[in-house]
């Protein structure tokens, strides 16, 4: 809300009684937006009534004081509401100034003749002493609103101090604490006020989610934080220092939010109605609960990471970490940090806080090592010492940090291969491989795609805002007969674009498949041809072979209207044509 001379007008009333008093005139004061603050004689106890002055008005418009020596007939007086009751003999009205912003106007009004002789005579004076009192309103306006300023700025502070979502210490330079917001009392479980007490801060030369780990002492109590100190100026040049704090166990809670971030994928996720789908999810339900290391095998797309989660959520460690890692992703000279961590200074060009690596992130939950067949060999040799020791070290460290967690791995590679090539380690495989599953590629369990299509435009349709219900017939042939060399990758690119590519309609026809499933579609259904004309044949039988052809056709296009036209199409026939041949040969 703007500030204005009415928020002080218990001051500015005593500033009209003293200049009625001393030159008994009636005084009236009113704010920029013409309301009267307060005034004396007639204007008494009318404060917040709109005032109807003209003369007022110009005063705020021009910031000039006005002197009416002739009310009613002066040419500002022609234009006021007023006039026709008007009694004034002699008015003048003086901004008021705060800063170089007028926010007011003082006016003097005189109601008889010997008042407007007296101030007529003395007119330098008088306007001085109108002046000045101005002044004085103008300038106790200022403080108000520098102390309201500085009111609302203490307020947002501790708004802004006290509720943070990280305990706030504040100490000056001789560690005396000084403030502490509600989250620093709660997070350090404070009941006596700390205030004035001595804060002592002691590095401990490791970081937690790139905060600093400390030892914080108040007095003789002890307390595990990690945050970070950050130097202040205070008023009148103090210097001082805001810890900004985190207690040990908020953190490793955080830590287990962001690694589950993306962890809402269960066995449900996994479409298919294949023998091989089916087996998949039951090996996973047996296996879920296990310690044991595993290795997933499958060509690109086949879903490796979807199966991964899967696992961990169906385990007895769903509410643990699940922490990614692809290997192929990231170059040789950072992988073993991202694994593995680093502390304070152990190579140039590291974080100056240090950093925790994915192995140690993922503790107590799962590791999920993609794209493992990738890794160098150097590295598959710490990790094979991992796997068999449960312990990790930092780099530029020799402390050792326990693990109790699930390594699963992947590849689309042909580790044994690999490993005849001494491109990967065959006691790592072994390792990894104790419980091994293997997915198939799609075009070997094509029982799975018509699900997977289905799911895939549920999916879309949301994404795209789109209304597709429909795929003719000879586009689901089409996309059952690919091969899908991109496996469930690919097959959901070619979704996304078709219904990307679709009509109001809502539904996907034959000329939005990409062309080179669509050539392969027309070669396949031509070879139908070689199918049905064999060495053998003689056109005696040519009725067998038409019969044959258009049965064919009808299973590729369906039995519909829309398969039927263009099924005579490619026929060179007529559709009332086909349906006389589909008579006579007795196809339904």
């Amino acid at each position: 809300m703007e500030n204005s001379l009415i928020d002080i007008k218990e001051h500015v009333k005593k500033y009209a009684n003293v200049i009625t008093s001393l030159i008994n005139v009636d005084v009236g004061i009113v704010d920029k937006n013409m309301r009267r603050v307060t005034g004396t004689g007639l204007y008494k106890n009318i404060e917040g009534v709109l005032a109807l002055g003209s003369v007022y008005q110009n005063t705020l418009k021009t910031g000039k004081t006005n002197i009416i020596r002739n009310p009613r007939q002066h040419e500002l007086c022609s234009e006021c509401l007023d006039k026709n009751r008007c009694r004034e003999k002699l008015e003048i009205a003086t901004p008021i100034y705060c800063r170089d912003e007028i926010v007011g106007v003082l006016g003097l009004v005189c109601f008889n003749d010997e008042q407007k002789e007296k101030i007529l005579n003395a007119l330098d004076s008088y306007l001085n002493f109108t002046k000045q009192i101005a002044e004085f309103i103008g300038i106790k306006f200022y403080e108000y609103q520098e102390e309201a300023s500085q009111k609302e700025r203490e307020e947002t502070f501790n708004q802004i101090f006290n509720n943070m979502a990280k305990g706030v210490i504040v100490s000056n330079c001789n560690d005396i604490i000084l403030m502490v917001n509600n989250i620093g009392l709660k997070k350090l479980k404070l009941t006596a006020s700390p205030l004035g007490k001595n804060l002592k801060l002691i590095s401990q030369n490791e970081t937690i989610m790139n905060e600093e780990v400390f030892k914080l002492f108040i007095e003789n109590s002890e307390y595990n934080v990690a945050g970070k100190i950050i130097p202040l100026a205070l008023p009148n040049s103090k210097k001082a220092n805001a810890f900004l704090f985190d207690d040990i166990q908020k953190i490793n809670s955080s830590i287990v939010e962001i690694a589950n971030a993306d962890n809402t994928i269960t066995l449900d996720n996994i479409i298919g109605n294949s023998p091989a789908t089916i087996q998949l999810k039951e090996n996973i339900k047996k296996v879920a609960d296990s310690t044991s290391t595993v290795l997933i095998t499958g060509e690109s797309g086949t879903g490796k990471e979807l199966v991964a989660r899967s696992l961990h959520n169906q385990g007895n460690r769903k509410d643990k970490p699940f922490v990614v890692i692809n290997c192929s992703a990231i170059p040789d000279t950072l992988l073993e940090s991202e694994l593995f961590g680093y502390v304070k200074g152990a190579f140039t060009g590291a974080n100056q806080n240090g950093r925790m690596g994915k192995f140690e992130l993922a503790n107590n939950g799962v590791i999920f090592l993609d794209e493992i067949g990738d890794m160098p060999l150097y590295l598959q040799a710490k990790l094979l010492r991992v796997i068999q020791d449960k312990k990790i070290e930092r780099i530029g460290s020799n402390k050792s940090i326990d693990l109790n967690i699930r390594i699963i791995a992947a590849t689309n590679v042909d580790l044994i291969k690999n490993i005849k090539e001494k491109k990967f380690r065959s006691d790592l495989y072994y390792r990894l491989n104790v419980i091994p599953i293997s997915i198939l590629p799609l075009r070997e369990r094509k029982e799975d795609i018509i699900p997977i299509i289905n799911n895939l435009i549920y999916k879309y349709n949301k994404i795209s805002d789109k209304f597709v219900h429909t795929i003719e017939k000879d586009v689901l042939t089409a996309l059952t007969e690919y091969n899908w060399p991109g496996n469930v990758r690919e097959l959901e690119n070619v979704i996304e674009l078709m219904i990307n590519m679709s009509s109001e309609d809502g539904v996907i026809t034959k000329k939005m498949l990409p062309e080179n499933i669509l050539n392969i579609s027309e070669k396949n259904f031509s070879s139908a041809d070689k199918v049905i004309f064999k060495d053998d044949m003689t056109l005696d039988n040519f009725e067998d072979i038409e019969k044959k052809y258009i049965e064919k056709a009808l299973s590729v296009y369906g039995n519909d209207t829309d398969g039927k036209k263009y099924i005579s199409e490619k026929m060179n026939i007529g559709l009332t044509t086909l349906y006389r041949k589909m008579k006579k040969y007795n196809i339904k």
